[in-house]
């Protein structure tokens, strides 16, 4: 038994493979015994169990074995998994080439944001920088795409101070650099993660503060446009009156966390480490060739289409991402197959763990767990509807999936509406609702934004010691401030 425990979703903890095994032995009498609502349930909550354990081992294989538990049991069908799939095609492509596609940017990346990152000594100026840019970028673009920015900036910094502690030797520092980076202990290590976890947490919840506030900041958000048949101002008017406050308190609550150093904010940069990365920066500056000075060009303008593809919707995210890759290796000169595959290595486990993630929401889908919700909100006074629409959205988003939230209340209410339950301005109402409350309190748990849970199964939350639990904790100041604020500004029209 040791043996096969060993062997067993690797190096997790012990207590955590007699967790996943026991319940995967016990689950088909469960069922029997409890009913498929109930053990719906309690695969819900495995699932979040495997994602909470992201940093011990990937959720890909502890996850998985949940998905196919679910099938096994009937609890949905490989059919209603496909159909999830085939619903978030366009999420899979652009993860799959855009994220790639970013991974051929890193140069100018670190170029510019390396610039910005030693130059800028204010904390609190830097932090509002990132998620100011972030949301505006959000709101226009695409919050997995920034995401994917901020991840491959960090990584790539975070490998610049980890080169020069881990190897004095290195012939691009001089002594004084390397006399620096051996001053360095464990503390420095940590407090350089603690300034980057910030940075990066303060940049996600841009996202979905910019996500919220444009017909394509999110995937759901087209939905709901679509259904109300509400072109891009429109959209944006309607959902002012909330997306605009929660974003100022948004940026707010930013300043007054990294102000009083709470959640798990406020750290800073230390001045060896500034030192290292702003030589390091300047090294590169000096040696640059004229092949990189020209790559460095062609990166920027592909930077350029990319913000217009995006803005523009020529295409799906996803196609404009290959398009653009195939443009910046082309003309760079990346040619070869082994060095155009370590552009997939960072997307595809989340791509798989997504697909993972469909069998879940299918098994949503499949046993109604949601539609007792919704049906006991409809029952409400219609004066208090927004309200507990846009809470009852923010809870079932924060512990599933904001997209699939979305759809099944946009669709519910619109059956209502279509069967003459109340006017086009409460319809109007509970829609802002569940724009809003699928966006905002969704914040509160990676389960929620695709952006986060990316994050957190990405390559750079093990190396910053940003795990499931630590990011709940960093983002409970903005959960609880987004939720007050959005909850406060829903009303009755």
């Amino acid at each position: 038994m040791d043996i096969v425990l060993k062997q067993f979703l690797g190096n997790s903890p012990k207590w955590f493979k007699l967790v996943i095994l026991a319940f995967l032995v016990i689950c088909y009498p469960a069922t029997l015994l409890l009913g498929k609502t109930v053990m719906g349930w309690a695969f819900i909550v495995m699932f979040i169990f495997t994602l909470a354990m992201a940093l011990k081992c990937y959720p890909l294989q502890s996850g998985g074995l949940l998905g196919l538990a679910i099938l096994a049991l009937g609890l949905t069908s490989p059919e209603t998994a496909w159909h999830e799939i085939q619903n978030n095609l366009s999420v899979i492509m652009l993860l799959v080439f855009m994220v790639s596609f970013i991974y051929f940017m890193q140069p100018l990346l670190i170029f510019l944001f390396g610039k910005i990152l030693v130059k800028v000594k204010n904390k609190i100026v830097l932090s509002l920088m990132f998620s100011i840019a972030a949301a505006f970028l959000s709101a226009f673009l695409d919050a997995l795409t920034v995401t994917a920015v901020l991840i491959t900036v960090f990584i790539s910094l975070y490998g610049v101070y980890e080169k020069v502690h881990s190897n004095a030797k290195n012939t691009d520092f001089d002594d004084n650099e390397i006399d620096d980076s051996k001053q360095m202990g464990g503390d420095t290590l940590a407090d350089f993660r603690a300034f980057i976890r910030s940075l990066v947490m303060h940049g996600a919840v841009g996202t979905a503060l910019g996500g919220v506030t444009t017909m394509v900041g999110e995937p759901q958000n087209l939905l709901i446009a679509e259904k109300m048949g509400w072109n891009f101002i429109e959209f944006a008017a309607n959902m002012s009156h909330v997306t605009v406050p929660a974003v100022f308190a948004g940026l707010i609550t930013l300043v007054i966390v990294e102000k009083f150093k709470i959640f798990g904010f406020g750290g800073q940069l230390d001045p060896n480490v500034r030192k290292i990365l702003k030589g390091y920066l300047a090294k590169q500056d000096e040696k640059r060739t004229r092949k990189e000075k020209y790559a460095l060009i062609v990166q920027g303008i592909c930077a350029v289409l990319l913000i217009y593809g995006l803005y523009a919707h020529i295409m799906q995210p996803g196609l404009i991402g290959l398009a653009l890759m195939v443009v910046v290796t082309s003309f760079t000169g990346i040619i070869h197959e082994h060095r155009i595959g370590k552009a997939f290595e960072e997307s595809l486990p989340f791509v798989s763990l997504l697909v993972i993630f469909f069998i879940v929401v299918g098994m949503i889908h499949d046993q109604h767990l949601f539609q007792p919700v919704i049906h006991w909100v409809l029952t409400l006074p219609v004066e208090v509807q927004p309200k507990a629409f846009f809470l009852a959205n923010g809870i079932l988003s924060a512990i599933s999936d904001n997209v699939f939230v979305a759809t099944v209340y946009i669709n519910e209410v619109k059956a209502a509406y279509d069967a003459g339950q109340f006017d086009q301005q409460h319809f109007d109402a509970l829609a802002v609702a569940i724009n809003t409350g699928t966006n905002l309190p969704s914040v509160a748990t990676p389960n929620g934004q695709a952006a986060f849970l990316f994050l957190l199964t990405s390559a750079l939350a093990p190396a910053i010691r940003l795990g499931y639990m630590r990011m709940v904790f960093m983002a409970l100041p903005y959960t609880i401030v987004l939720t007050i604020v959005g909850y406060f500004f829903q009303y009755h029209r």
